[in-house]
């Protein structure tokens, strides 16, 4: 990692503090051991567990309703283990999701304590396997906190959690538990990325992290400096770098499946590492101050990769990660000037704040000419996407909608919200331009569809779909799995498309050569 003498920063810094942690113990057990806190999963309707020595009325006096996402701390004896009413809501609703955020709330409410144990319901209709992934999920998503430079953390870091489930096969669910923890580390390494200062994570540095991922877990590193961008034409990224004291830097990531590949899907993550906005230079306001943030899409890309090798991915997958800072200064690209990107595509710059389709358009190009079957890019794209669905929900585009589809199912069973807006081409002529072949900036409305249809241009005929992760990417609040600051969004949903991907067209063929059911 790059230490700049005058930042002090310590040796022992990490920008990846949440890998360094000893790993929790997580198991199924049919009696709890010895703990601090036990949590007892309390529905709407039906009968409350006898262990909580109170009846719903006793409850509800004490102002819990059992609603979903909350929590009552019981007083116990000096000695004794702390009681935690967790509501489940409804019992007919009760579903992985619902018990991912059962165990994220009591973790966080317990925040104090090492040792925790989870009492749940009957749970025999629902899969083990996915149940034991959403509780481990739940739970280290739950009790996540970026507190390395913090001299004196309040938390205390999570020791053991113990699950009991009447009707479920406990060996069934150990499988569960293990994807899990894999799936949980990779958003939390996506999280202490996007957490770190800028003063302390660069382009380069980036790329020194990455190095270390890849020999870790099992994929392949390529580090582009300026001089071999410049060799590459990849006018998009060095456009946005030339305001910045710091070095671009390309990382293309490459993960081989252990035997035949059933297929290649191509990952774009856009990586600026602080966004002022350049010369179009962002208001100096709260949203300013989460900019550090901007490479949330290349977290998430290099997040992904650290999970397929545990997770035995089947398909070859290459990830591309654009890393720059956009700042203003003396040598910034200004309005009006124009790029060359990678394809030779001309683009006339009308803002230099509408950076990150620029360095994406580089990588989208690069990810074609590698022949993917399918790409996927992850940004935080647009103001445009917060503003039309919220910190909830992403927005998602594509040019191929079993891609598309596929996102979406990925989407729904890690909780990680999306919501398919139109691709619109009557608006692909607000990107025009009277002097290249396309500009960066649309009109005043629709602004996350039309840095999707630019994206769109070099994705060409590739299957393609984008994940506008602007509004999600992080949490004011602590809500559930989501911890307050960065959330990791999208991290999961990479993992579980890639796990086993197969080339989309290859599926529609095979889908449209069925016979008709007339």
């Amino acid at each position: 990692m790059t230490r700049e003498p005058y930042k002090l920063i310590p040796e022992s810094f990490t920008a990846i503090p949440s890998l360094e942690r000893d790993e929790a113990t997580i198991e199924w057990v049919a009696e709890f051991g010895e703990l601090d806190a036990l949590g007892v999963v309390v529905t709407t309707d039906g009968e409350v567990p006898a262990v909580l020595g109170l009846d719903r009325e006793a409850l509800a006096r004490a102002g819990f309703t059992a609603a979903a996402g909350t929590t009552l701390l019981l007083p116990a004896a000096s000695g004794s283990t702390l009681l935690v009413a967790v509501g489940g809501g409804a019992s007919g609703g009760l579903d992985a999701a619902r018990l991912r955020n059962a165990v994220a709330v009591l973790l966080r409410a317990t925040a104090r304590h090492a040792r925790i144990g989870l009492d749940l319901p009957a749970v025999a209709g629902m899969d083990a396997s996915s149940l034991g992934q959403a509780l481990t999920e739940g739970a280290l998503l739950g009790r996540y906190r970026f507190d390395v430079l913090q001299s004196k953390p309040k938390n205390v870091p999570l020791a053991l959690l113990q699950l009991r489930a009447p009707g479920i096969s406990m060996a069934a669910a150990a499988g569960g538990l293990a994807t899990g923890r894999v799936t949980a580390r990779a958003a939390n390494i996506a999280r202490d990325l996007c957490n770190a200062p800028p003063s302390h994570l660069t382009a380069a540095d980036l790329g020194a992290i990455a190095m270390d991922l890849g020999s870790r877990f099992g994929f392949v590193v390529e580090e582009f400096d300026k001089q071999q961008l410049i060799d590459l034409g990849c006018g998009g990224l060095l456009g946005v770098n030339a305001g910045s004291a710091q070095e671009p830097r390309m990382l293309k990531l490459t993960f081989m499946p252990d035997g035949e590949s059933t297929g290649h899907l191509g990952m774009v993550g856009k990586g600026i590492m602080y966004d002022s906005g350049g010369v179009s230079l962002k208001p100096s306001d709260p949203m300013h101050l989460l900019m550090k943030m901007d490479m949330g899409g290349a977290a998430a890309v290099l997040a992904t990769f650290t999970a397929l090798r545990e997770l035995g991915a089947s398909a070859k997958v290459t990830g591309f990660l654009m890393c720059t800072d956009n700042m203003p200064s003396g040598s910034a690209y200004k309005l009006g000037d124009v790029l060359t990107a990678r394809n030779g595509t001309t683009i006339e710059v009308k803002n230099t704040d509408a950076e990150g389709r620029l360095v994406m358009c580089d990588a989208l190009t690069l990810a074609v000419e590698e022949g993917a079957d399918a790409i996927v890019d992850i940004a935080t794209l647009t103001g445009a996407s917060l503003m039309a669905l919220g910190q909830l929900t992403a927005a998602l585009f594509g040019n191929d909608q079993l891609l598309v589809d596929r996102l979406r199912d990925a989407a729904a069973r890690t909780d990680e919200q999306v919501w398919q807006l139109p691709l619109e081409p009557q608006y692909r002529k607000q990107l025009d331009s009277d002097i290249a072949d396309i500009s960066n900036l649309g009109g005043k409305y629709a602004g996350a569809t039309t840095a999707a249809l630019f994206l769109a241009e070099f994705a060409g005929d590739t299957p393609w779909a984008h994940l506008d992760i602007a509004g999600t990417m992080q949490s004011d609040t602590d809500d559930v799995w989501r911890s307050k600051g960065a959330t990791g969004f999208g991290t999961r949903t990479l993992i579980e498309l890639a796990r086993s991907f197969t080339p989309v067209r290859a599926a529609s063929a095979a889908a449209s050569a069925q016979p008709s059911a007339e």
